[in-house]
């Protein structure tokens, strides 16, 4: 029975790659990435020569049934993102939906753990964790007001990501659309793991504050208490 890999790669910081991953990675004759540019360079710094094929969120269906097809017939193949845990707010987990219902009893799908900006910024907040929502890239539009109104009015911790061009945006909305004498804490990370990370705590307007002097681009991992 032929295996689907799905294989944890660093956030940021190189050596947060496990052991098994490597070995896995060197392993498997073809390797499914977001971007074959970004993980060339992470396979190079490790030495590993493998054979890349492009899948991320623009992929059309025909790329999702040759893999499939890849995997019936043809062997192992391990899928990786760009950063972090495949099948979070990411587009594999498309393929593992496909598998699950077309190659159920003829793949296996094997977790390969590691890095995910979610378990690492939760890790650091201080906030409770016992129970959280994630919910992956806020819309740019369309749903975006509905899912601040029920960040604000959850009792459980929210997590969501964002990006560097709609970052201040999306906390002002928040801020304006919270209830006066709200008390919630909010946690901001920026390139978690890499050179220039970035933490930013405290109520929405000392937050933002805040943010308004960091001019460096990255993805950003927003928690509200």
């Amino acid at each position: 029975m032929n295996k689907l890999y799905v294989v944890a790669t660093p956030i940021g910081n190189l050596g947060d790659i496990t052991f098994r991953a490597l070995e896995i990675l060197g392993a498997v004759p073809l390797i499914a990435c977001e971007d074959t540019r970004v993980s060339s360079k992470l396979l190079a710094h490790y030495q590993i020569k493998a054979k890349l094929v492009s899948y991320h969120q623009h992929s059309d269906a025909g790329k999702v049934d040759w893999l499939i097809k890849y995997l019936k017939n043809e062997g192992d193949l391990a899928l990786i993102t760009d950063a972090g845990t495949p099948g979070i707010a990411d587009p594999g987990n498309q393929l593992i939906a496909e598998l699950v219902t077309k190659l159920k009893d003829q793949v296996e799908i094997v977790p390969v753990p590691g890095a995910s900006a979610l378990a690492t910024a939760l890790s650091i907040s201080g906030l409770p964790t016992d129970k959280f929502i994630f919910w992956g890239f806020l819309p740019h539009k369309k749903g975006k007001e509905t899912i601040v109104k029920k960040i604000i009015a959850s009792e459980i911790t929210s997590v969501f990501y964002e990006s560097t061009h709609r970052i201040m945006k999306t906390l002002q909305k928040i801020k304006e659309s919270m209830p006066p004498g709200a008390k919630k804490k909010i946690m901001v990370c920026r390139e978690l793991t890499k050179k220039f990370e970035s933490v930013y705590r405290g109520d929405i307007s000392q937050v933002i504050e805040l943010l308004k002097n960091d001019n460096s681009k990255g993805e950003f991992t927003v928690i509200i208490s």
